[in-house]
């Protein structure tokens, strides 16, 4: 071989060497039953790594960290899986979701804020918070589920749980606002016991939120936190709703939806 063909073929190894020296390995992390991965799906591509569960992809932003992200793969597992047998409670619940390309993503700054799908802040994910109410509110509690039953509840059962004036749902919050309201009132009804003041809320919002509520007051989410939410919400637990909201009680615990009957601590299985 003479030396400018010796040189050439350098040059090439040399390139072949810098593009694999240049590819970003992925950690899969320690997750038992996720698997962090890469990805180029559509839409996502400003995120670099996801999770999938049961289909449903978790995607996040190269600065949230590993532990939030896998949290929150945790928690929406427990949730669509409750009873963590391995298979999804309710199969006609995770074929709407998937059918609706039900999605989540995980940012650590407000400018990343900008892709098409439920959000959720790396610093509001406290995984402490099952172990200790003291920490901040575990907010994946809350934006799993906005997943779940936007994507979910409400395409499946529509009529029961749809986003609109007419479906049960919105007619037990109406009720429990004290009046039909489009747009968030000035004032509640001093009767109201949720009174969701968030003026950017629209009406298919303020229903999303009073599932959560709801739903999280009944699996004792919000047994410690009266103080910090009754703006917002009085039935903090199980019982209150029972008593006051029966509407909403009878159908989040009716056992044709399937509902978790156990709050998500973010251990999967474990």
């Amino acid at each position: 071989m003479n030396k400018t063909n010796f040189i050439f073929f350098s040059l090439i190894l040399c390139l072949g060497c810098s593009k694999k020296l240049n590819t970003i390995v992925i950690p899969e992390g320690t997750d038992p039953n996720f698997k962090i991965v890469s990805h180029q799906d559509k839409g996502f591509t400003a995120t670099n790594r996801k999770v999938d569960v049961f289909g449903i992809p978790i995607y996040a932003y190269e600065d949230v960290e590993d532990e939030k992200l896998l949290h929150a793969a945790n928690v929406m597992a427990q949730y669509l899986d409750n009873d963590e047998d391995g298979v999804v409670d309710n199969p006609i619940l995770i074929t709407t979701l998937l059918a609706n390309n039900a999605a989540l993503f995980m940012w650590k700054k407000e400018s990343q804020i900008r892709l098409n799908a439920q959000d959720l802040g790396a610093d509001e994910t406290v995984p402490e918070w099952h172990s200790n109410p003291n920490m901040r509110f575990d907010a994946s509690l809350e934006e799993v589920w906005h997943v779940i039953t936007h994507s979910g509840y409400s395409k499946a059962y529509p009529e029961v749980f749809g986003e609109n004036e007419n479906s049960q749902l919105a007619k037990a919050m109406d009720i429990a606002r004290g009046g039909v309201y489009q747009k968030i009132p000035s004032e509640y009804p001093t009767t109201a016991w949720y009174t969701y003041d968030d003026r950017t809320c629209t009406y298919d919002c303020q229903v999303t939120e009073y599932f959560y509520w709801g739903m999280t007051s009944i699996l004792g989410a919000q047994k410690d936190r009266l103080e910090s939410i009754d703006n917002e919400w009085r039935l903090n637990t199980k019982d209150k709703v029972a008593q006051t909201d029966a509407l909403l009680y009878q159908l989040l615990t009716d056992s044709t939806y399937q509902f978790p009957t156990i709050l998500p601590n973010g251990k999967y299985r474990q």
